[in-house]
Protein backbone atom coordinates (compact mmCIF):
# COMPACT_ATOMS: atom_id res chain seq x y z
CA UNK A 1 0.00 0.00 0.00
CA UNK A 2 1.11 3.51 -0.89
CA UNK A 3 -0.93 6.67 -0.38
CA UNK A 4 -0.08 9.91 -2.14
CA UNK A 5 0.18 11.83 1.15
CA UNK A 6 3.57 10.27 1.93
CA UNK A 7 5.25 12.06 -0.99
CA UNK A 8 6.50 15.38 0.37
CA UNK A 9 8.41 18.24 -1.23
CA UNK A 10 11.84 16.85 -0.32
CA UNK A 11 11.34 13.20 0.63
CA UNK A 12 8.86 10.47 1.59
CA UNK A 13 7.30 10.29 5.04
CA UNK A 14 4.19 8.62 6.44
CA UNK A 15 2.59 6.40 9.08
CA UNK A 16 3.47 2.69 9.03
CA UNK A 17 1.17 0.13 10.65
CA UNK A 18 -2.24 0.32 12.28
CA UNK A 19 -5.54 1.60 10.93
CA UNK A 20 -3.98 4.95 10.00
CA UNK A 21 -1.22 3.36 7.90
CA UNK A 22 -0.16 5.38 4.86
CA UNK A 23 2.34 2.87 3.45
CA UNK A 24 3.56 -0.64 4.15
CA UNK A 25 6.01 -3.38 3.11
CA UNK A 26 4.26 -4.05 -0.20
CA UNK A 27 4.39 -0.33 -0.94
CA UNK A 28 8.10 -0.24 -0.10
CA UNK A 29 8.73 -3.05 -2.57
CA UNK A 30 6.84 -1.19 -5.30
CA UNK A 31 8.77 1.94 -4.40
CA UNK A 32 12.09 0.10 -4.76
CA UNK A 33 11.20 -1.14 -8.22
CA UNK A 34 10.03 2.31 -9.32
CA UNK A 35 13.18 3.93 -7.88
CA UNK A 36 15.43 1.79 -10.05
CA UNK A 37 13.53 2.71 -13.19
CA UNK A 38 13.19 6.43 -12.46
CA UNK A 39 16.85 6.73 -11.44
CA UNK A 40 18.05 4.54 -14.34
CA UNK A 41 19.86 2.11 -12.05
CA UNK A 42 19.22 -1.21 -13.82
CA UNK A 43 22.64 -2.88 -13.97
CA UNK A 44 24.06 -0.26 -11.56
CA UNK A 45 24.51 0.00 -7.77
CA UNK A 46 23.21 2.28 -5.01
CA UNK A 47 23.90 2.51 -1.27
CA UNK A 48 21.13 2.13 1.33
CA UNK A 49 20.88 2.64 5.09
CA UNK A 50 18.27 3.09 7.80
CA UNK A 51 17.76 4.68 11.17
CA UNK A 52 16.66 2.93 14.38
CA UNK A 53 12.90 2.97 13.75
CA UNK A 54 11.31 -0.41 14.37
CA UNK A 55 9.83 -0.57 10.87
CA UNK A 56 13.18 0.20 9.26
CA UNK A 57 14.47 -3.36 8.72
CA UNK A 58 11.35 -4.70 6.96
CA UNK A 59 10.77 -1.58 4.86
CA UNK A 60 14.38 -1.33 3.71
CA UNK A 61 14.52 -5.06 2.92
CA UNK A 62 11.32 -4.84 0.88
CA UNK A 63 12.67 -1.79 -0.97
CA UNK A 64 15.90 -3.68 -1.70
CA UNK A 65 13.88 -6.63 -2.99
CA UNK A 66 11.98 -4.42 -5.41
CA UNK A 67 15.22 -2.76 -6.50
CA UNK A 68 17.09 -6.02 -7.15
CA UNK A 69 14.09 -7.37 -9.09
CA UNK A 70 14.54 -4.31 -11.30
CA UNK A 71 18.20 -5.17 -11.89
CA UNK A 72 19.97 -2.85 -9.42
CA UNK A 73 22.47 -3.97 -6.80
CA UNK A 74 22.45 -2.64 -3.26
CA UNK A 75 25.28 -1.85 -0.86
CA UNK A 76 23.57 -1.96 2.53
CA UNK A 77 25.54 -0.06 5.18
CA UNK A 78 22.93 -0.89 7.83
CA UNK A 79 22.26 1.51 10.68
CA UNK A 80 23.35 5.04 9.83
CA UNK A 81 22.47 8.64 10.48
CA UNK A 82 21.23 10.50 7.44
CA UNK A 83 24.55 12.32 7.13
CA UNK A 84 26.15 8.87 7.39
CA UNK A 85 24.25 7.96 4.22
CA UNK A 86 25.39 11.20 2.56
CA UNK A 87 28.95 10.22 3.51
CA UNK A 88 28.53 6.72 2.09
CA UNK A 89 27.17 8.17 -1.15
CA UNK A 90 30.11 10.53 -1.51
CA UNK A 91 32.74 8.10 -0.28
CA UNK A 92 31.57 5.21 -2.47
CA UNK A 93 30.51 7.32 -5.44
CA UNK A 94 26.97 5.91 -5.48
CA UNK A 95 23.41 7.26 -5.36
CA UNK A 96 21.74 6.59 -2.03
CA UNK A 97 18.55 5.96 -0.10
CA UNK A 98 18.13 6.50 3.64
CA UNK A 99 15.12 5.05 5.48
CA UNK A 100 14.16 7.58 8.13
CA UNK A 101 11.32 9.81 9.28
CA UNK A 102 13.75 12.28 10.86
CA UNK A 103 12.06 13.94 13.85
CA UNK A 104 8.55 12.51 13.31
CA UNK A 105 6.91 10.32 16.00
CA UNK A 106 7.62 6.60 16.27
CA UNK A 107 4.79 5.39 14.02
CA UNK A 108 6.28 7.22 11.01
CA UNK A 109 8.93 6.13 8.56
CA UNK A 110 10.14 7.50 5.27
CA UNK A 111 12.96 7.74 2.77
CA UNK A 112 15.43 10.39 1.64
CA UNK A 113 17.19 10.11 -1.71
CA UNK A 114 20.39 11.45 -3.23
CA UNK A 115 22.28 11.16 -6.48
CA UNK A 116 25.95 10.19 -6.77
CA UNK A 117 28.11 12.18 -4.37
CA UNK A 118 25.20 13.05 -2.05
CA UNK A 119 23.79 15.44 -4.67
CA UNK A 120 20.09 16.20 -4.22
CA UNK A 121 17.26 14.81 -6.31
CA UNK A 122 14.89 17.41 -7.73
CA UNK A 123 11.13 17.86 -7.52
CA UNK A 124 10.63 16.27 -10.94
CA UNK A 125 12.35 13.10 -9.73
CA UNK A 126 10.01 12.81 -6.75
CA UNK A 127 6.93 13.44 -8.91
CA UNK A 128 7.97 10.75 -11.38
CA UNK A 129 8.80 8.35 -8.54
CA UNK A 130 5.39 8.94 -6.97
CA UNK A 131 3.54 8.30 -10.24
CA UNK A 132 5.34 5.07 -11.07
CA UNK A 133 5.44 3.67 -7.52
CA UNK A 134 1.72 4.17 -7.02
CA UNK A 135 1.04 2.57 -10.40
CA UNK A 136 3.11 -0.49 -9.42
CA UNK A 137 1.43 -0.61 -6.02
CA UNK A 138 -2.02 -0.81 -7.64
CA UNK A 139 -1.35 -2.78 -10.82
CA UNK A 140 1.69 -4.76 -9.76
CA UNK A 141 5.29 -4.26 -10.86
CA UNK A 142 6.67 -5.91 -14.00
CA UNK A 143 8.18 -9.38 -13.67
CA UNK A 144 11.72 -9.48 -12.25
CA UNK A 145 14.45 -8.92 -14.82
CA UNK A 146 16.41 -11.90 -16.13
CA UNK A 147 19.53 -10.90 -14.18
CA UNK A 148 18.48 -9.47 -10.83
CA UNK A 149 20.81 -7.39 -8.69
CA UNK A 150 22.49 -8.43 -5.47
CA UNK A 151 22.63 -7.11 -1.90
CA UNK A 152 25.97 -6.78 -0.12
CA UNK A 153 26.78 -5.24 3.26
CA UNK A 154 29.51 -2.80 4.19
CA UNK A 155 30.43 -0.95 7.39
CA UNK A 156 31.47 2.69 6.86
CA UNK A 157 31.00 4.06 10.39
CA UNK A 158 34.70 4.25 11.25
CA UNK A 159 35.54 5.98 7.97
CA UNK A 160 32.66 8.41 8.52
CA UNK A 161 34.04 9.43 11.92
CA UNK A 162 37.59 9.82 10.64
CA UNK A 163 36.48 11.90 7.68
CA UNK A 164 34.45 14.33 9.78
CA UNK A 165 37.36 14.88 12.18
CA UNK A 166 39.69 15.54 9.23
CA UNK A 167 37.56 18.55 8.21
CA UNK A 168 37.98 20.50 11.48
CA UNK A 169 41.08 21.74 13.29
CA UNK A 170 40.74 19.90 16.58
CA UNK A 171 44.45 19.60 17.44
CA UNK A 172 45.36 20.98 20.83
CA UNK A 173 41.84 21.89 21.95
CA UNK A 174 41.39 22.27 25.68
CA UNK A 175 39.57 19.58 27.59
CA UNK A 176 35.82 20.04 27.13
CA UNK A 177 32.88 18.45 28.90
CA UNK A 178 30.07 17.88 26.39
CA UNK A 179 26.53 16.73 27.07
CA UNK A 180 25.19 14.77 24.10
CA UNK A 181 21.44 14.13 23.93
CA UNK A 182 20.75 11.63 21.16
CA UNK A 183 17.05 11.30 22.03
CA UNK A 184 17.40 7.52 21.47
CA UNK A 185 18.18 8.36 17.85
CA UNK A 186 21.09 7.80 15.51
CA UNK A 187 23.55 10.11 17.27
CA UNK A 188 23.82 7.34 19.86
CA UNK A 189 25.28 5.22 17.07
CA UNK A 190 27.65 7.82 15.63
CA UNK A 191 28.93 9.79 18.65
CA UNK A 192 31.36 7.12 19.95
CA UNK A 193 32.98 6.87 16.52
CA UNK A 194 33.22 10.64 16.00
CA UNK A 195 33.95 12.03 19.47
CA UNK A 196 35.70 9.01 20.98
CA UNK A 197 39.25 9.96 19.89
CA UNK A 198 38.91 13.64 20.91
CA UNK A 199 39.91 15.47 24.08
CA UNK A 200 36.33 15.64 25.32
CA UNK A 201 34.40 14.11 28.18
CA UNK A 202 30.98 13.02 26.94
CA UNK A 203 27.99 13.06 29.27
CA UNK A 204 25.53 10.92 27.35
CA UNK A 205 21.75 11.25 27.45
CA UNK A 206 19.58 8.61 25.77
CA UNK A 207 22.37 7.20 23.61
CA UNK A 208 20.72 3.77 23.32
CA UNK A 209 18.85 3.27 20.05
CA UNK A 210 15.11 3.00 20.63
CA UNK A 211 12.63 3.81 17.87
CA UNK A 212 9.80 4.17 20.37
CA UNK A 213 11.49 7.31 21.79
CA UNK A 214 10.68 6.59 25.45
CA UNK A 215 12.31 9.73 26.88
CA UNK A 216 11.31 12.58 24.57
CA UNK A 217 10.43 13.09 20.93
CA UNK A 218 13.46 13.38 18.63
CA UNK A 219 12.68 16.94 17.55
CA UNK A 220 15.00 19.59 19.04
CA UNK A 221 12.95 22.38 17.44
CA UNK A 222 10.40 21.84 20.24
CA UNK A 223 11.69 23.50 23.44
CA UNK A 224 10.42 20.73 25.73
CA UNK A 225 12.80 18.30 24.02
CA UNK A 226 15.81 20.40 25.07
CA UNK A 227 15.01 20.56 28.78
CA UNK A 228 16.93 17.41 29.80
CA UNK A 229 20.11 18.56 28.05
CA UNK A 230 19.80 22.06 29.51
CA UNK A 231 19.52 20.60 33.01
CA UNK A 232 22.41 18.20 32.41
CA UNK A 233 24.72 21.05 31.38
CA UNK A 234 24.09 22.79 34.70
CA UNK A 235 24.19 19.63 36.80
CA UNK A 236 27.50 18.43 35.30
CA UNK A 237 29.15 21.83 34.86
CA UNK A 238 29.52 21.10 31.16
CA UNK A 239 30.92 23.49 28.57
CA UNK A 240 28.04 22.87 26.18
CA UNK A 241 25.45 20.37 24.97
CA UNK A 242 24.74 18.98 21.53
CA UNK A 243 21.17 17.79 20.94
CA UNK A 244 20.37 15.77 17.82
CA UNK A 245 17.17 14.86 16.03
CA UNK A 246 16.17 11.28 15.25
CA UNK A 247 18.33 10.77 12.16
CA UNK A 248 21.10 13.02 13.55
CA UNK A 249 21.36 15.31 10.56
CA UNK A 250 20.37 18.29 12.74
CA UNK A 251 22.21 19.53 15.82
CA UNK A 252 21.07 22.06 18.42
CA UNK A 253 23.67 23.69 20.66
CA UNK A 254 23.25 24.72 24.31
CA UNK A 255 25.78 26.92 26.09
CA UNK A 256 27.36 26.54 29.54
CA UNK A 257 24.45 28.44 31.16
CA UNK A 258 21.91 25.97 29.80
CA UNK A 259 20.71 28.53 27.23
CA UNK A 260 19.97 27.58 23.63
CA UNK A 261 22.34 29.00 21.03
CA UNK A 262 19.98 29.71 18.15
CA UNK A 263 20.77 27.87 14.91
CA UNK A 264 21.12 31.20 13.11
CA UNK A 265 23.78 32.15 15.66
CA UNK A 266 25.58 28.86 15.04
CA UNK A 267 25.32 29.58 11.31
CA UNK A 268 26.91 33.01 11.79
CA UNK A 269 29.62 31.55 14.03
CA UNK A 270 30.65 28.89 11.51
CA UNK A 271 30.24 31.24 8.54
CA UNK A 272 32.68 33.74 10.07
CA UNK A 273 35.21 30.95 10.68
CA UNK A 274 34.83 29.56 7.16
CA UNK A 275 35.21 33.04 5.63
CA UNK A 276 38.38 33.58 7.66
CA UNK A 277 39.70 30.32 6.20
CA UNK A 278 38.52 31.08 2.65
CA UNK A 279 37.98 34.85 2.19
CA UNK A 280 35.34 35.88 -0.32
CA UNK A 281 33.55 32.53 -0.27
CA UNK A 282 29.80 32.08 -0.66
CA UNK A 283 27.45 31.26 2.22
CA UNK A 284 23.91 29.93 1.66
CA UNK A 285 21.07 30.64 4.08
CA UNK A 286 17.29 30.31 3.82
CA UNK A 287 14.43 32.76 4.04
CA UNK A 288 13.92 32.37 7.81
CA UNK A 289 17.57 32.63 8.82
CA UNK A 290 18.33 35.62 11.04
CA UNK A 291 19.40 38.88 9.43
CA UNK A 292 22.44 38.70 11.68
CA UNK A 293 23.92 36.05 9.38
CA UNK A 294 23.70 38.34 6.35
CA UNK A 295 25.38 41.09 8.36
CA UNK A 296 28.18 38.78 9.53
CA UNK A 297 28.78 37.48 6.00
CA UNK A 298 29.00 41.05 4.65
CA UNK A 299 31.32 42.16 7.47
CA UNK A 300 33.63 39.24 6.72
CA UNK A 301 33.73 39.86 2.97
CA UNK A 302 31.62 36.88 1.94
CA UNK A 303 28.91 36.46 -0.67
CA UNK A 304 25.38 35.55 0.42
CA UNK A 305 22.81 33.43 -1.44
CA UNK A 306 19.28 32.89 -0.07
CA UNK A 307 17.38 29.63 -0.63
CA UNK A 308 13.87 28.40 -0.03
CA UNK A 309 13.54 26.30 3.13
CA UNK A 310 14.39 22.62 2.55
CA UNK A 311 17.52 20.56 2.15
CA UNK A 312 17.08 19.87 -1.56
CA UNK A 313 16.88 23.60 -2.32
CA UNK A 314 19.89 24.49 -0.18
CA UNK A 315 22.00 21.66 -1.61
CA UNK A 316 21.19 22.72 -5.15
CA UNK A 317 22.36 26.28 -4.44
CA UNK A 318 25.44 25.03 -2.58
CA UNK A 319 26.44 23.18 -5.74
CA UNK A 320 25.47 25.94 -8.17
CA UNK A 321 27.51 28.59 -6.34
CA UNK A 322 30.34 26.44 -4.98
CA UNK A 323 29.38 27.66 -1.51
CA UNK A 324 31.74 26.77 1.30
CA UNK A 325 28.97 26.58 3.94
CA UNK A 326 25.22 26.83 4.36
CA UNK A 327 22.95 27.06 7.37
CA UNK A 328 19.22 26.91 8.04
CA UNK A 329 17.38 28.12 11.12
CA UNK A 330 16.07 24.56 11.56
CA UNK A 331 19.66 23.53 12.49
CA UNK A 332 20.58 21.96 9.17
CA UNK A 333 24.20 22.83 8.31
CA UNK A 334 25.78 22.19 4.92
CA UNK A 335 29.46 21.95 4.00
CA UNK A 336 31.14 22.07 0.61
CA UNK A 337 33.78 19.61 1.85
CA UNK A 338 30.99 17.19 2.81
CA UNK A 339 29.71 17.05 -0.76
CA UNK A 340 27.54 20.10 -0.11
CA UNK A 341 25.32 17.98 2.14
CA UNK A 342 23.97 18.63 5.63
CA UNK A 343 25.57 17.16 8.72
CA UNK A 344 24.73 18.08 12.29
CA UNK A 345 27.73 16.19 13.62
CA UNK A 346 30.21 18.24 11.57
CA UNK A 347 28.56 21.45 12.77
CA UNK A 348 28.99 20.21 16.32
CA UNK A 349 32.68 19.53 15.67
CA UNK A 350 33.13 23.08 14.36
CA UNK A 351 31.63 24.48 17.56
CA UNK A 352 33.92 22.23 19.65
CA UNK A 353 36.95 23.38 17.66
CA UNK A 354 36.11 27.09 17.95
CA UNK A 355 35.37 26.76 21.67
CA UNK A 356 38.31 24.49 22.44
CA UNK A 357 40.92 26.76 20.86
CA UNK A 358 39.99 29.66 23.14
CA UNK A 359 39.37 30.31 26.81
CA UNK A 360 36.03 32.11 26.56
CA UNK A 361 32.79 30.28 27.38
CA UNK A 362 30.38 29.53 24.55
CA UNK A 363 27.97 32.26 25.67
CA UNK A 364 30.68 34.88 25.12
CA UNK A 365 31.67 33.37 21.78
CA UNK A 366 28.06 33.45 20.55
CA UNK A 367 27.06 36.85 21.93
CA UNK A 368 28.60 38.90 19.12
CA UNK A 369 26.34 37.11 16.63
CA UNK A 370 23.08 37.54 18.59
CA UNK A 371 21.75 40.80 17.18
CA UNK A 372 17.99 40.24 16.83
CA UNK A 373 15.13 38.73 18.83
CA UNK A 374 13.38 35.71 17.31
CA UNK A 375 9.98 34.17 17.95
CA UNK A 376 11.14 30.68 17.16
CA UNK A 377 8.99 28.60 14.84
CA UNK A 378 5.30 28.56 15.79
CA UNK A 379 3.03 26.03 14.08
CA UNK A 380 -0.72 26.32 13.45
CA UNK A 381 -3.05 23.80 11.82
CA UNK A 382 -4.91 25.54 9.00
CA UNK A 383 -7.25 23.92 6.45
CA UNK A 384 -6.51 26.27 3.53
CA UNK A 385 -2.94 27.42 4.08
CA UNK A 386 -2.62 29.48 0.89
CA UNK A 387 -5.84 31.37 1.58
CA UNK A 388 -4.64 32.15 5.09
CA UNK A 389 -1.31 33.49 3.83
CA UNK A 390 -3.16 35.70 1.36
CA UNK A 391 -5.39 36.96 4.17
CA UNK A 392 -2.33 37.94 6.22
CA UNK A 393 -0.70 39.56 3.17
CA UNK A 394 -3.80 41.69 2.64
CA UNK A 395 -3.83 42.75 6.27
CA UNK A 396 -0.16 43.78 6.09
CA UNK A 397 -0.35 45.59 2.74
CA UNK A 398 1.42 48.93 2.98
CA UNK A 399 3.10 48.08 6.28
CA UNK A 400 6.10 46.24 4.86
CA UNK A 401 7.59 44.84 1.67
CA UNK A 402 5.66 41.69 0.71
CA UNK A 403 7.22 38.84 -1.24
CA UNK A 404 6.31 35.25 -2.04
CA UNK A 405 9.71 33.60 -2.62
CA UNK A 406 9.02 30.96 0.05
CA UNK A 407 5.50 31.30 1.31
CA UNK A 408 4.70 34.82 2.56
CA UNK A 409 7.48 37.12 3.76
CA UNK A 410 6.80 40.66 5.02
CA UNK A 411 9.88 42.79 5.67
CA UNK A 412 10.36 46.08 7.49
CA UNK A 413 13.50 48.05 8.31
CA UNK A 414 14.34 46.09 11.46
CA UNK A 415 11.83 43.25 11.43
CA UNK A 416 10.38 40.50 9.25
CA UNK A 417 7.48 38.03 9.35
CA UNK A 418 7.57 34.67 7.54
CA UNK A 419 4.50 32.46 7.11
CA UNK A 420 4.88 29.30 5.03
CA UNK A 421 3.44 25.81 4.61
CA UNK A 422 5.40 22.93 6.09
CA UNK A 423 7.16 20.64 3.61
CA UNK A 424 6.46 17.59 5.79
CA UNK A 425 3.32 18.21 7.88
CA UNK A 426 -0.13 19.86 7.44
CA UNK A 427 0.97 23.01 9.24
CA UNK A 428 1.43 26.72 8.68
CA UNK A 429 4.77 27.83 10.16
CA UNK A 430 5.31 31.32 11.58
CA UNK A 431 8.71 32.92 12.20
CA UNK A 432 9.16 36.51 13.33
CA UNK A 433 12.34 38.49 13.98
CA UNK A 434 12.92 42.04 15.12
CA UNK A 435 15.58 44.25 16.66
CA UNK A 436 13.87 44.22 20.06
CA UNK A 437 11.53 42.01 22.08
CA UNK A 438 8.54 44.35 22.02
CA UNK A 439 8.51 44.72 18.23
CA UNK A 440 8.92 40.99 17.70
CA UNK A 441 6.11 40.19 20.16
CA UNK A 442 3.76 42.69 18.53
CA UNK A 443 4.18 41.23 15.03
CA UNK A 444 4.04 37.69 16.39
CA UNK A 445 0.84 38.22 18.33
CA UNK A 446 -0.90 40.12 15.55
CA UNK A 447 -0.03 37.43 13.00
CA UNK A 448 -1.16 34.61 15.28
CA UNK A 449 -4.44 36.41 15.90
CA UNK A 450 -5.04 36.56 12.14
CA UNK A 451 -4.08 32.91 11.62
CA UNK A 452 -5.90 31.43 14.62
CA UNK A 453 -8.60 34.01 15.26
Amino acid sequence: MLTDVIFKANDIRGVVGGEAAEWDVAGARALGRAYVEVAGLAGATFVMSRDMRTSGPVLSQAFAQGATEGGASVVDVGLASTDGLWFASGHLGLPGVQFTASHNPAQYNGAKFCRVGAQPVDAAFLVELKTLAMQYDVDGAPAPVATPGTVTTQDVLGEYGSYLRSLVNLDGIRRLKVVVDAGNGMAGHTVPSVLGPLNVEVVGLYLDLDGSFPNHQPNPLEPQNLVDAQKAVIDHGADLALVFDGDADRCFVIDERGEVVLPSTVTALIAAAELAREPGSTIVINTITSRSVAEVVAENGGQLVTSKVGHTYVKALMAAHGAVFGGEHSAHYYFRDFWGADTGMLAGLHVLGLLGHGDAPLSDLARQYERYVSSGEINSRVIDQQAMMEKVAEAYAGRGAISWEDGLVVRGDRWWVSLRSSNTEPLLRLNVEAADEATMAAWRDETLALVRG
